[in-house]
C-alpha cells in the first residue's frame, strides 16, 4: 500500500491513544444537560444521559474507555482521509499553469480536505457511535466497544451503526476542509518566517522543522474543532440518545443482519430536533460546552499526529523532501 496510507493509519491510531482521556471528558460534557432534562412531553421515549464528566477516572482502564473502536476505526479513517486528500489535491492542481512544483491553492486545499472528510463517513459514523456510547456508560460491563456493537446489530441491524450519519458527514467534511487548509496556511507562514531568518527550508529535516510541524499541527487541530464544535455537540447528542429497553432476540444467531421489521424500535430524534430542543432548554452556550477541553486535546493530539505522519512519510517516501523543497522555491517566486 502507499506511504500516505500507512502514515495516516499509524498517526491516527497514535492520536487516539494520546487523546482518549480528554476526549472522554469532552463527550460527557457534550452529552450531559446543564439542567434537568426536558419534560416527558418533549422527549416521550428517552432522556439525555446525565453522566458526570468527573467519574470516568475511577481506574486506570477507564482512561482508555471507548478507545478500542477508535484505535481500529480511526486508524483506517485517517488512512482513508490522507489518501483521498492527497489524490484529490493532486487532481485539482494537475492543471496548474505554474506546473507540478507550484504550491497548491488554499481554496483547492480546503476542497480536497472536505472531499477527504466526506469519504471517511463510512468509517467515522459507526466508530463515533460506538465510542460515544461507550464513553457515557458508567458501568465497565456495558462500556465494551464490542459489546455495544453487537447490541446495536441485534437491535437495529447494520443501519443502526450509521445513525447520525448525516450530521457526522457534514461535520467531517467541513472540519477536515479547515484541517488541511489551516495546516497548509500556518506551514507556509512558518516557512516564510524561517526563510526570512536565512537558511533553506526542507520539510522533514532538523529540530526547527520538527517544532514547526508540532506547532502547525496543533493549531490546525484547534482551528478545526472551533469551526465544527456545535455540529459535534449535536452529533454526540444524536448518537447517545437513551432509548427504552427492548428485549433482545431470543436466538441471537438467528437474528437478521438488518433490523427485523417486527422489532419495534422507538422513534429517534433527529439532529434538527436535538439542536432545537437543546437551544430552547439550555441556550446557545450548550453548543460550545467542552470546547476548552477539546481545544487543549486537539492541540496535543494533532501536533503529535502530524509529527508522526510527516516522519513516516519522509521515511517511506524520501523523494518527498525534494518535492516539497521545490514547492517552497516556487512559493518564493510567487511572493
Amino acid at each position: 500500500m502507499s506511504a500516505d496510507f500507512w502514515a495516516g493509519y499509524i498517526s491516527g491510531a497514535a492520536g487516539i491513544l494520546i487523546g482518549n482521556p480528554l476526549d472522554l471528558i469532552k463527550v460527557r460534557l457534550q452529552a450531559s444537560p446543564s439542567q434537568p432534562a426536558p419534560s416527558v412531553s418533549t422527549f416521550p421515549t428517552r432522556t439525555s444521559p446525565t453522566v458526570p464528566y468527573t467519574t470516568p477516572f475511577t481506574s486506570a482502564s477507564s482512561l482508555i474507555r471507548g478507545a478500542t473502536a477508535p484505535i481500529l476505526g480511526y486508524g483506517a479513517l485517517n488512512a482513508l482521509l490522507f489518501v483521498t486528500y492527497n489524490r484529490t489535491s493532486s487532481l485539482l492542481n494537475s492543471q496548474n499553469p505554474l506546473g507540478a512544483t507550484a504550491p497548491a491553492s488554499l481554496w483547492t486545499t480546503w476542497i480536497a480536505g472536505a472531499i477527504g472528510g466526506l469519504a471517511t463517513w463510512v468509517v467515522s459514523t459507526p466508530t463515533e457511535l460506538v465510542k460515544c456510547r461507550a464513553q457515557i456508560s458508567n458501568s465497565a460491563a456495558t462500556a465494551s466497544s464490542w459489546g455495544i456493537t453487537r447490541d446495536i446489530l441485534r437491535r437495529e441491524g447494520v443501519r443502526g451503526l450509521y445513525f447520525g450519519g448525516v450530521v457526522t458527514a457534514l461535520r467531517d467534511s467541513v472540519g477536515y476542509g479547515f484541517y488541511f487548509w489551516s495546516y497548509e496556511i500556518t506551514t507556509r507562514l512558518m516557512e516564510k518566517k524561517m526563510r526570512e531568518r536565512g537558511g533553506e527550508v526542507v520539510r522533514g529535516d532538523g529540530l526547527g522543522e520538527a517544532a514547526k510541524v508540532l506547532l502547525c499541527g496543533g493549531l490546525a487541530g484547534v482551528v478545526t474543532w472551533a469551526s465544527i464544535f456545535p455540529l459535534d455537540v449535536i452529533k454526540t447528542r444524536v448518537q447517545t440518545q437513551q432509548y427504552q429497553q427492548l428485549p433482545l432476540p431470543t436466538a441471537a444467531e438467528g437474528a437478521p443482519l438488518l433490523a427485523a421489521e417486527s422489532q419495534a424500535v422507538p422513534r429517534k430524534v433527529g439532529a434538527i430536533e436535538i439542536a432545537r430542543n437543546a437551544y430552547r432548554t439550555e441556550g446557545a452556550g450548550v453548543f460550545f460546552r467542552g470546547l476548552g477541553v477539546c481545544s487543549f486535546r486537539a492541540f496535543i493530539v494533532n501536533a503529535a499526529q502530524w509529527a508522526v505522519y510527516e516522519w513516516i512519510m519522509n521515511e517511506l517516501d524520501p523523494k518527498r523532501k525534494v518535492a516539497t523543497t521545490s514547492k517552497t522555491s516556487a512559493d518564493d517566486v510567487q511572493s
